[in-house]
């Protein structure tokens, strides 16, 4: 099952290309970051980015899931404001 916060935090890699901004705009430091990210390439199997000293490049497979990833957090935050009306119109 995926992880919400590691799939936020793939977004934010894929957007930066550069793992330490992404960590400062998380508000995180760069190894909890890259272990999130290695835990979300095992559990999708694939690699989603390549990465050196220099650079850091999403994989094809990291474009294909950087489109899946910004909807499925679309729909998160959707699924919250939905049930957030539904209690404020109870209460």
């Amino acid at each position: 099952m995926l992880d919400l916060r590691q799939v936020r935090s793939f977004v934010v890699v894929a957007e930066e290309l550069h793992f330490g901004h992404a960590a400062r705009r998380l508000n995180m430091t760069q190894p909890p970051l890259s272990r999130q990210i290695s835990l979300l390439e095992e559990t999708l199997g694939a690699r989603l980015f390549t990465r050196n000293n220099r650079k850091v490049e999403l994989t094809n497979a990291g474009a294909v899931f950087l489109n899946e990833a910004r909807e499925l957090l679309r729909h998160s935050e959707a699924a919250i404001q939905a049930v957030r009306k539904a209690e404020a119109a109870n209460g």
